[in-house]
Order: C-alpha cells, then structure tokens, then sequence
C-alpha cells in the first residue's frame, strides 16, 4: 500500500496560528461591510465594466478614441506575453526568479501612459508593464533576474527608476526625488508604486508623512492585488487602503485595477493634480495577483481555485477587447495581428534572453561604493588571486 501525504487546506492551516480578525469583506467584494456590518458602497472608479461596456464618471472624464483605445489593448497583450516568457524562462532554469504581473496589466498599462515624458517612476520589482510604457526593453528586465546585471538601462534615460526588492523603499525615494524637482522649480511629476503588503511597512508610512509634510509633487499607486504574498489584505489593514492617505492629510481614491482606461484617468488626474502644486494623492488600483507572488511561491497552499475563477472573469485584456468588439473599433485582422506581434516578441525575447553574457567575476566590486574603500579592496585582490590560481593550474597541465 502506498503512502499518501496529505496537506493542511489553507484555510485550516490559519486556524492554527493566531486568530485573525473578522475580515471587513471577502478577497473579491468591491465593497467591504461597516462597522455595523452593513455593505458600505465605497467608491470605486470605473469607466469600463467587464462586459466591455463604457462608463463616464463626473470627476475623471476621458476621451480615448478607436487608435488609442487599440494602441493600449497592444499595450496589455505585449505586456502579458512578457510576463509568460519570464515565467516560462525562469521554469526552464534560465532566470533565477520572475514576479509575475498576470491580471495586473490594466493597473500598470493606464498608469504608466499617464505619465509624461519628464515625469519620473520608482517602481517594486513588478512593474513590468510600467517599465514596457517608459520604453525599457524586456530583455533589461530579464538580465536583471538573470543575474547578469544591475538592470541595464539608465534610469535618468527612461525616467523610470530600477527595480527595488527592499519592500517599500522606493516610496522614501520617491518622495526625496519629488521634493527635490519641487525646489527645482520643476513642473513634472512623481509616481511610486507598491503593493498592498508593502502598505504595511514603515518607509511607506514615512513616505506618506514626508509627501503632506512637504506638499511633494508625488503620486502613491498601490496595487492592491489581494494577497501580500500569502496574507489577504484584510489580515492587514481593517479599513480599505485608499483610506489611509486621510489620516495624512491628502486624498486616496479607490479605481478598477483591470480597467485600463480608469486607471489611466485616475493617475493622469492625480499627476496633473501633483504638479500643479496640490500635493500627494494615494490611488488604491483594486485588483488580483492572478499568478504566483514569485516562481518560488505556490498560491494553492493560502487561496482558493473559486477566488482565481472569479477574477477570471474581470481580465483587464478581454474587457478591453470586448469593448472594441462592441464599438466595431477593432476586426479580426486586428487582434491577429497583434498576436502575430507577440509571438515575435516573445521568440526575440527567448533569443535575447540566452544570449545575454555573463559578467566577470571581478565586477562585482565596481559599484559597491563610489571611491575607494579598504575592505572593497582587500577582497578584489582576494578574489582576483583565487581566481589566478585556476590559470596557474592549466598552465602546468
């Protein structure tokens, strides 16, 4: 007779640790209940619904006509068959790690084009489809969790900052750089991004008192994508996190993370709003993690195949076609050639990705400190000899 493991159910497996508290709503409610545990109709902007159907909102009209509306549904189909690739090269030993962006393509898609040219992005290590809209290639991104460079792109370039693993610093540099561009007299602006479980640590916190301290010209965009890795959000915070920027001193609007246009009407509002001298503003994009946080992470131990199902249907790329379908802005030529278009990306990428060549042992050390420093030294020159010792024993062979 065989052994049979068996594994803990998620929801089992909470209930032997500290018990959490009543959760203000389920992962895929819009609409948390009160105090009282009444549904409260929180405000969610969203000008189109799943169904692909168009709605306006009295505070964030946008006009996107049928270019615009195709050139941003190019936009979420490129940005996704990166994020297969990376996943797929990371299964095939080719990357160390890859955080995966499935199901937040609008979020970053409608935020990255609300940036102009000057504006500047500190994104986390996901923002994939932001770094696609500030002209950063893929193949940067993939040399980084390669592990054969820094980022490879300029980050004054692309006026997109590299990737942050430190959960959360980015808001403090951010804000820094807001303030800076401020006293530069600077019209542009500033956008940090971080999730829902980086909300909870204590650099976003600071970030938030130094923004409305100083008036920064900064946007806070969190991408609540349910789950800080394998804790729901309600475990986190008992009210909902657009909430929290009241408590600092300026706005927080809640928006459809997978409606692409409301994102994009929200960030480019609240941009608009930072550089015209009115501080910061918390944009809460409410959306899923339809993936895995990272490769090395299995969501079927802490969430539920019914919850994923849902948010299924809420995919930011099919709402996005369903409405071109509905207005006949788009044909069946289009939407093939812009499959076509991404299985020579993804084939470039693939190529590109296993060409990339591996640094030199010995660079590690250049960017360690910006002059000098004894210790930096002592071990170049350790390195640097061990690394002879293999020549010296080929030379004798």
């Amino acid at each position: 007779m065989k052994n049979v493991t068996t594994r803990t159910p998620a929801r089992s497996r909470r209930s032997a640790q500290a018990p959490a508290p009543e959760p203000l709503s389920p992962p895929d409610a819009a609409h948390p209940a009160d105090e009282n545990g009444e549904a409260e109709q929180l405000p969610l902007v969203q000008l189109l619904t799943p169904e692909g159907e168009r709605r306006s909102h009295p505070d964030y009209p946008l006009e996107v006509d049928a270019e615009q509306a195709r050139a941003l549904y190019r936009d979420l189909v490129l940005v996704r068959r990166v994020d297969t690739e990376g996943t797929a090269l990371q299964r095939q030993g080719e990357l160390g790690l890859w955080a995966s962006l499935l199901g937040q393509e609008a979020a970053q898609v409608g935020s990255g084009r609300a940036m102009r040219p000057g504006d500047f992005a500190f994104p986390t290590y996901r923002e994939h489809g932001v770094a696609w809209t500030r002209g950063v290639p893929p193949i940067n991104l993939l040399g980084m969790f390669r592990g054969v460079n820094n980022g490879g792109w300029d980050p004054n370039e692309k006026n997109f900052m590299l990737y942050t693993i430190v959960i959360g610093s980015q808001t403090l540099h951010a804000v820094g750089y807001a303030m800076g561009i401020q006293r530069d007299g600077s019209d542009d602006a500033v956008i940090a991004y971080f999730g829902d479980g980086a909300s909870s640590q204590g650099d976003v916190n600071e970030s938030f008192v130094f923004a409305a301290s100083y008036n920064a010209p900064v946007v806070f965009f969190c991408q609540n994508n349910q789950w800080a890795i394998s804790e729901p959000t309600e475990r986190q915070s008992r009210v909902p996190l657009f909430r929290r920027a009241s408590g600092f001193g300026f706005p927080g609007v809640r928006v459809d993370g997978n409606d692409v246009f409301a994102c994009l009407a929200v960030t480019r509002a609240a941009l608009d709003r930072a550089r015209s001298g009115n501080g910061p503003t918390l944009i809460e994009a409410y959306t899923y993690r339809m993936g895995a946080h990272t490769t090395s992470d299995d969501p079927t131990r802490y969430r539920g195949n019914d919850e994923v199902e849902l948010w299924r249907t809420r995919d930011p790329i099919a709402r996005l076609r369903a409405y071109l379908v509905r207005e006949a802005q788009a044909d069946d030529a289009f939407f093939a050639d812009v499959d076509a278009e991404a299985d020579a990306l993804a084939a470039e990428i693939r190529a590109g990705c296993l060409a990339l060549p591996d640094p030199h042992p010995m660079s590690m050390f250049d960017y360690v400190y910006t002059g000098p420093h004894a210790q930096v030294t002592a071990e170049r020159a350790q390195l640097s000899a061990y690394l002879d010792g293999f020549h010296d024993e080929e030379a004798a062979r």
